[in-house]
């Protein structure tokens, strides 16, 4: 399949993770690497460790026929210029993830893994982590990759290679790889994100149901969108998991216990005591990645090992400290209201930290849902006056603070410089006087964080700092 690469150009467009991991991929079968991006000292950079280059510009009006195909970093839209004139030139156009499927099916490294791929809006990382935990239970020499952090091909290199892959992918990484056929693929939600660039949310959900192509297809019937992509599922066998009781050929959960319906007559799997994170978010997760381990004939004590051993990854539901008989919660991961609705729902008593960029998302039906487990909320960011309509429309008894950047006590106009981190300590000191002993202080911000951090891990170590600097004192002290 890759023979038609060896001696050609092929074009690598964007120079981020993604892009680095081709290199010696490409080398190593022969093919001619040569870099574009759009920013000129990603270039150069490339150009430093003496790969070829170049500019989008200069691709417009290019000769297209000395490339025998493209790879795209997954952010790369399918309208952005480059690769549109590849289209219309004829010029194949691949994904990184197509690219490392057809060279695991090549044998370039050693014998075809078996693969377990992961998508959905929310709780891909936490489910792809679940699998790898229960694969390491039960001796499978696995690793966990893709949009997880670690490229795929990266892992495919590896010296001795994993028999299983474990895979996290976007719905920008499956739509530029249509040829993957995974032993096992979740969908585990499908809510509104990314629709700017798949252009609405038919074809967003048309990108994760590519996860359903190979073997074993797992959907989340909890999820209207997700169970509805069963109808589309092109795997050789389809089910389910819920977050209730069962039906043959489903996993769920019956008097606290997780149940395999799918694989066998009835399985225990796992006490939902057991998960990491806690709530309904947690155990939905938990069901998926059992599915897909399930899939591949693992045991259930290992599935129970794994999911016991698994700690949920910074800022993603994780407990930062108790103060006063006061948790504090950090799912700064929780970047829309989809996410935040799932973490919210895992407790009874919530002062609510929240606030960003909601990037059009609506805010009406989440918290009309979570209105009554509300004991207050702190807003935060671009959208924090978008939130407070919502709260005033449907939890008028709710109290809400909004803490902007320089409007407190002290601060004139240049309080508009004020650190995002400051700003985010003023809010922590603001729930935790709002808060009684039993109540749990989240951060789940149902919004992007760019508007005021670097990234949502930069927001999730600024409220776990201010956390830290809290005394018992300050619980309560507002009401």
């Amino acid at each position: 399949m890759l023979e038609f690469l060896r001696g050609r150009d092929v074009l690598v467009a964007g120079w981020g993770v993604s892009g680095r991991s081709l290199i010696e991929p490409l080398r190593d079968i022969g093919a001619r690497p040569v870099v574009t991006d759009g920013g000129a000292a990603a270039l150069a950079e490339a150009a430093e460790l003496g790969l070829d280059i170049a500019t989008c510009t200069e691709l417009e009006t290019a000769d297209w026929s000395r490339f025998a195909l493209v790879i795209t970093s997954p952010g790369w839209r399918p309208d952005s210029p480059v690769l549109a004139a590849a289209v219309t030139e004829g010029t194949p156009v691949w994904g990184d993830v197509e690219f490392a499927w057809w060279v695991d099916q090549a044998r370039i490294y050693g014998p075809v893994r078996k693969w377990l791929v992961v998508t959905g809006t929310n709780g891909k990382t936490t489910t792809t982590s679940m699998v790898h935990s229960i694969l390491r239970a039960a001796g499978i020499a696995s690793v966990a990759c893709g949009n997880i952090g670690l490229p795929i091909l990266d892992a495919l290199r590896r010296n001795p290679g994993p028999q299983v892959l474990a895979v996290e992918l976007s719905s920008f990484q499956l739509h530029w790889a249509p040829s993957v056929r995974p032993e096992a693929g979740v969908v585990l939600n499908v809510a509104e994100d990314h629709l700017d660039w798949h252009g609405g949310l038919d074809a967003y959900a048309a990108a994760k149901s590519r996860a359903l192509y190979g073997r074993v297809g797992v959907v989340g019937l909890d999820d209207p969108v997700a169970a509805s992509l069963a109808r589309r599922s092109k795997a050789r066998r389809t089910l389910g998991f819920r977050i209730g009781v069962p039906a043959d050929g489903e996993l769920g959960v019956v008097d606290g216990k997780l149940l395999d319906r799918a694989f066998t007559k009835a399985a225990i799997l796992a006490e939902v005591g057991d998960i990491s994170p806690k709530g309904p978010a947690g155990v939905a997760d938990a069901l998926a990645a059992a599915a897909l381990t399930r899939a591949i004939d693992v045991a259930p004590q290992f599935v129970r090992e794994g999911l016991i051993e698994h700690k949920v990854g910074p800022h993603r539901a994780a407990f930062v400290r108790e103060v006063a008989g006061v948790e504090f919660i950090d799912d700064s991961k929780a970047t829309n209201p989809h996410a935040a609705r799932s973490s919210i729902l895992g407790h009874s008593q919530v002062v609510w930290i929240a606030g960003g960029q909601l990037k059009g998302a609506s805010v009406e039906d989440l918290v009309e849902e979570i209105a009554d487990r509300l004991v207050a909320a702190v807003l935060i960011g671009a959208d924090a006056p978008v939130l407070a309509a919502a709260l005033a429309r449907h939890a008028p008894e709710v109290p809400v603070v909004e803490v902007r950047a320089g409007d407190h006590a002290g601060m004139g106009e240049a309080g508009t410089d004020e650190t995002a981190d400051a700003v985010m300590a003023r809010a922590v000191r603001a729930a935790a006087g709002l808060a009684r002993p039993g109540d749990a202080v989240l951060l789940a911000p149902a919004a992007a964080s760019l508007d005021m951090f670097a990234d949502y891990t930069h927001r999730g170590r600024s409220f776990a700092a201010a956390v830290a600097a809290l005394e018992d004192g300050d619980i309560g002290r507002q009401l």
